[in-house]
């Protein structure tokens, strides 16, 4: 058994590791690429500007679009009496500005954080979540989405989506570059037998590189789930309520229709319900029996 603070310091530690990892991989790979088809330096700079101008709107405008897409509504007090006055206590007791709170008019239950910080941060839940759930399991919910916020994983995605992007742009780029001219495939000649090593790799990376991005940006949003729920427990003191709320959550049949896979990772279950095997390598959630497992050890 291990308390939550050792659970919230193993999880940083294996986003680190991972989010350093993934980090040196872009920058591997943008060079192999590179290399391997001659390319200058405008094409790596292009690709970046790009996905940085797209990431950093959807920084500053993205809490918008989501709302809109889930057609939420601002919550009333005095309608939601228990959510409001459940995100106002958590959010003293967290240390951070008491987030605007948003409903969504749905059987489906489950609930998302968005934001680029704290102070521009937004809680929203489904009508279905808030009929369905005690206040002691609300709490658990809240303090996860709380959690997100005060851990800046809307900040972090952002950065990861910044480098897939850069990668995306980059392997679209040489392969126009390659097929339809603009740069050159280097010669195996050209720096002896490490030179048409690092070529060949070039080439392999820009195949496989975009798989193997998108599912370490998977494994880290995966990752996140855990440290948010441990950091959950930190603040509620009550694993209880997480662990209920999440059982409940999991055996809910409705789908919540407004969700879409690009907003798939802010909710604090996966909205689409798919817990196999497969599904769980190319899911933004870790399996919730795993969730609880981790969660009871904190009992």
């Amino acid at each position: 058994m291990i308390n939550f603070y050792e659970q919230i310091q193993r999880n940083k530690i294996r986003s680190t590791v991972i989010v350093s990892g993934f980090i040196f991989f872009i920058i591997g790979t943008a060079y192999l690429i590179s290399y391997a088809l001659s390319l200058d330096n405008s094409f790596l700079i292009g690709a970046f500007i790009f996905a940085l101008i797209s990431a950093f709107s959807s920084y500053f405008y993205g809490d918008q679009i989501v709302l809109t897409l889930n057609r939420a509504m601002p919550a009333d007090r005095k309608k939601y009496f228990n959510f409001y006055t459940v995100t106002e206590n958590l959010s003293m007791a967290n240390k951070t500005p008491m987030p605007k709170i948003y409903v969504i008019d749905s059987s489906a239950m489950n609930a998302f954080a968005t934001g680029r910080d704290p102070q521009h941060a937004v809680i929203c839940a489904t009508t279905g979540l808030l009929d369905k759930l005690n206040r002691t399991q609300l709490e658990g919910v809240i303090a996860h989405e709380l959690s997100h916020v005060k851990n800046y994983d809307i900040r972090l995605m952002m950065i990861v989506s910044i480098l897939i992007g850069t990668l995306s742009i980059l392997t679209n780029m040489a392969t126009r570059s390659m097929f339809f001219g603009g740069g050159r495939r280097r010669s195996n000649s050209d720096d002896g037998g490490l030179g048409a090593i690092f070529a060949v790799l070039g080439i392999l990376m820009m195949i496989f590189a975009p798989i193997i991005a998108q599912l370490t940006q998977l494994a880290i949003s995966r990752r996140r789930e855990f440290l948010a729920d441990a950091s959950a427990v930190k603040l509620t003191r009550q694993p209880s309520g997480l662990i209920e709320a999440l059982q409940i959550i999991s055996q809910d049949p409705n789908i919540l229709v407004t969700a879409s896979t690009a907003t798939a990772s802010l909710y604090i279950a996966n909205p689409f319900q798919k817990e196999n095997k497969l599904a769980t390598l190319f899911s933004t959630h870790p399996p919730v029996i795993e969730r609880i497992n981790a969660l009871k050890q904190m009992l």
